[in-house]
Parts: structure tokens; sequence; C-alpha cells
């Protein structure tokens, strides 16, 4: 069978995003050689580096570039506060291409400090409604209403994700949801949870409180396998989860759609470390670890995961976050050079 042609669109982004981009980038370089793989790169913009060019942090003709490629690598982008402040790049991004699955995995990696030795969960994040749903908006001056949206489409699908990953893991699916008191919106979400969980019988399924589940994860993180929750709760105990096992520089996501994906670390621009090439580049590496799964590049992606886990276990090339002196670029060239050395 003849090898696919992939593209890529590749978006630097803000603050510290260039530095993991390109270091990530000099990783791919080599998986690319290494497994004959043919990948392009399409170079495109997003974030508050391109508003004064284009009067906005998600230029129109940066989603048309995205429409003519297969998936995007990008780097972390600056949301600025504010009523009239830009929206979120990447939620602009997400709901555009109906990017409704955010994964991130949260493992114990060699030689980085974790509250257990055995922790292997990851976090299905629904990434197109709930709190993010952009209905935020101030009735008078004294009064303000943002509206959590939650639909039975949205609930099915970030379900049946999860169930279906879960297949593939320890077969463990936990909701995370706060039903006691949104009665009306998480108790649909978990009428339909346990609905589809008897179509799979073989997966244990059960539920936690969002409050709840804070305080499990730092008792007995190694209990859980596939959590799926909604989206802002998602987004804050994916945090919890990645500081579990050692730190959100270490922190990968994909964000998977039907026709489309976004690959990305789940840490943010940093802007006080601009081009200062120094934050810690293995989450963004790691986002293109599953870019490759999503590819159905096994191999390419064991290999990445393998060659991050050799220098973390020689501790020898560290960023300053897991208490090496090791540059940005430096870690990125290790475990690129890595690489070639495994089977």
């Amino acid at each position: 069978m003849e090898a696919k042609n992939w593209k890529v669109a590749v978006i630097e982004g803000d603050g510290v995003g260039p530095d993991v981009i390109k270091a990530a980038l000099s990783v791919l370089d080599v998986v690319k050689t290494k497994f004959k793989l043919n990948i392009e790169y399409v170079n495109t913009q997003a974030g508050l580096n391109c508003v004064d060019k284009y009067g906005t942090n998600l230029p129109k003709e940066t989603l048309e570039t995205l429409k003519q490629t297969d998936c995007v690598l990008k780097g972390p982008t600056t949301t600025p506060e504010g009523a009239t402040s830009f929206p979120s790049a990447n939620v602009g991004i997400r709901k555009y291409f109906d990017l409704y699955a955010d994964v991130r995995p949260n493992k114990t990696l060699p030689n980085v400090p974790s509250i257990k030795p055995d922790v292997d969960m990851v976090i299905v994040r629904e990434n197109t409604e709930g709190m993010y749903s952009g209905l935020d908006f101030r009735v008078n001056s004294e009064t303000t209403v943002g509206l959590r949206v939650i639909t039975r489409k949205a609930c099915e699908r970030i379900v049946r994700y999860a169930f279906k990953l879960a297949e593939k893991r320890k077969k463990h699916v936990t909701l995370v949801h706060k039903g006691n008191v949104l009665k009306v919106s998480d108790g649909m979400f978990k009428d339909i949870f346990y609905d589809i969980a008897k179509e799979y019988p073989d997966i244990k399924a059960d539920d936690a409180h969002v409050d709840a589940i804070t305080q499990w994860f730092i008792k007995q993180p190694e209990f859980y396998d596939v959590i799926v929750t909604e989206n802002l709760f998602g987004d804050i105990i994916s945090d919890e989860a990645a500081m579990i096992v050692g730190g959100i520089g270490t922190g990968a996501s994909a964000n998977i759609g039907e026709n489309y994906a976004m690959f990305e670390p789940i840490h943010g621009s940093v802007p006080k470390y601009t081009g200062m090439d120094k934050v810690n580049p293995i989450g963004t590496i790691m986002s293109v670890k599953m870019m490759m799964d999503w590819m159905g590049y096994d191999d390419a992606a064991k290999a990445i995961e393998g060659a991050v886990h050799k220098v973390l276990e020689e501790g020898k090339v560290l960023t300053y976050d897991l208490g090496g002196t090791a540059k940005c670029s430096e870690v990125g060239r290790e475990i690129a050079g890595k690489i070639g050395s495994i089977s």
C-alpha cells in the first residue's frame, strides 16, 4: 500500500510557543526520516502575535489554511482577559472543526516526581460546549450571565469516545459531574452515561462529583483509568492530574473530531519566558507522539515515547522544572538523538 502523504499545519503560537514547537519539530524531523513518513509542514498563524497584521488572533486566512491540511500541531496561544478582548483561538479552532474530544493522558514518567508511582489515567473532556459556549454576557451594569450548554448529542459522543478508549486500556470509565447541584444538565449527562455503559458490559462504569474527584486524585490517582467530563470541569481537573504526575510541562493533549485533529501541550504561553529557550518541550513532543498514534504510526509513536523516557531516566538533560539546567532546544535535540537508537 502506498504511504499516505500528510499535510500538518504548524502554528507556533505566542510566548514560549515557538521554542516548544521548534523542539518538537526537531524530534518529528528525525521520526520522519527513520520511519519514512511523508509529512509536509504548512506554517500558519494564530494568537496575539498576528493581531497587528490581521486584526484578530484567529484570522480567516489561518482557518482556510487549516482546511487544506489533515491536522494541526499548535503551540500555546495567549488568551487575554476582559469582556472586550479577543476570544480564545483554541476554542475557535475546536468549534470550527468540531474537535469534540480533548484527550489528555497523565502517566507517571521515569525520574519525575509523582504522587504515586503507578498513575496512568486519561482525561476525556467534552470540548465544544458547557461554560465555553460563548454565551457570556452582561444584562445590565449590575448583572452578568454565563450560560452552560449541555446537549444530548455532545454527551453521547464524548461518552462513547471514553468507553471506546477504555476498551483499549484498563476497562474503567469514571464520569465526573456535579449532579447534586446541576440537577438538570448534569442529571441528563449522568443518565446518558449509564445508558451507554450498558452497551459495554465488560467495562467498569462509575461516577464522582467534581469536588470529590479533586481529593481522590490526590489520595488514590492509581484507581482511575478514563475520566470523562464536561468542558470546564475537564479543563480544571486535567491540570491537577498533570501536576500529580510531575507538572504541566510534560502534559500533552489531542483535540479530536471526526475529520480533523489538533495536537498541543496543555500548558500556557508563559509570556515572561518569551524567547528564552527555557521551558520544558516534553508536553509538545508527547503531543507529537499522540499525533503519530492518530495517524496510525504505532512504531513512530513508541519511538518518541521511548526516547522521552530514556532522556528522563538518564536525568542529564532536563529543564529547570525537572531540576535541570538544560535549554528547551537542548532537550529537544537530546530526545531526537535517542530516536535512532530505539528499535
